[in-house]
């Protein structure tokens, strides 16, 4: 057939064969596979209390049956619609704020030069990240009272005439949530930022300096979409997780006069799963929060997909 060499078709591996194939990836997966069934999966029984007037002496058998009940209650009452409001507010706060000072960061430390200067920058700015929550509120508390740092040094530079009451403006709340997160983890984001630029062709740059691109051109027309894949996955993941504005900040920090923009819904479960005893109002609550959980996640990977971008799915 004038000479032309045959194509070799190679026979799709099976899925048994792959797995045999791989063994010992398998062994190591299982330890994590087990923690995932064991504390992710085994509790989605408890969602059956969701439908319950849950007693703990009685049971999930014992138990009386109301069907959507408890959701109708939910739904009812202005408090759980106020900590649907506060939730989705300060998670696409801490979205928005978390994932921009992120990058910029990110950014940043991949132009400086010099090593000892970067580390420590790096090192500094994610070490927050291994605080207690109670000890950064507790350091917030102190920086944003009426006597902290934050009002003398507003008062020394002539900014405000009187001490602002920080913790106890409503709408001051949400953003001063948005700020701990931002401090506390934002060294902590930049690392897989950072790892991502690791990957980028350093020949890019130099033929960017040959075109006569300056280090800001470059920084937006090479290192930007070199980590445009990553961002994007980030951000699919950080979507399904919206409905998880956060909970010791908001409870720690809360008091009665920011309550209606203090409360999430984590809160509001501790509040009427513990403190009223009402199970099965309060673990209705919870499926609320991971199910819509679910549809953002499946709804942002959907979009990115059509926008033929990188999708986790």
């Amino acid at each position: 057939m004038n000479g032309a060499t045959p194509k070799v078709y190679k026979k799709k591996k099976g899925f048994f064969e792959t797995l045999k194939g791989q063994g010992w990836l398998m062994v190591m997966s299982v330890p994590m596979l087990l923690y995932v069934l064991l504390f992710n999966y085994s509790p989605l029984w408890g969602w059956i209390c969701a439908f319950q007037d849950y007693k703990p002496a009685k049971g999930i058998f014992g138990s009386k049956w109301v069907g959507l009940g408890n959701f109708q209650w939910l739904f009812s009452r202005d408090d759980f619609l106020l900590s649907i409001r506060n939730t989705l507010a300060m998670s696409m706060i801490n979205l928005v704020m978390g994932t921009l000072s992120a990058v910029i960061l990110a950014v940043l430390l991949n132009e400086v030069r010099n090593r000892a200067f970067k580390r420590s920058v790096q090192t500094l700015t994610y070490l927050p990240h291994f605080l207690s929550m109670v000890i950064v509120v507790g350091m917030a508390q102190n920086i944003f009272a009426s006597n902290g740092a934050i009002n003398d040094l507003l008062l020394k530079l002539g900014i405000v005439d009187e001490p602002v009451f920080f913790l106890g403006e409503e709408k001051m709340f949400w953003w001063l949530v948005g700020i701990i997160n931002v401090w506390k983890e934002v060294g902590w984001n930049t690392i897989i930022y950072i790892s991502a630029m690791t990957s980028i062709d350093p020949t890019l740059y130099e033929a960017a300096s040959i075109d006569g691109a300056g280090r800001f051109q470059r920084m937006l027309n090479v290192t930007l979409p070199g980590i445009k894949s990553t961002f994007v996955v980030l951000l699919i993941m950080n979507i399904g997780h919206l409905m998880e504005a956060g909970f010791e900040i908001q409870y720690l920090m809360g008091n009665s006069q920011v309550i209606d923009y203090s409360q999430t819904i984590d809160v509001f479960v501790l509040k009427y799963g513990i403190s009223n005893n009402q199970y099965g109002r309060a673990i209705a609550a919870g499926m609320f929060k991971s199910v819509v959980a679910i549809f953002l996640l499946f709804l942002a990977n959907f979009i990115a997909k059509k926008l033929d971008e990188d999708t986790l799915i």
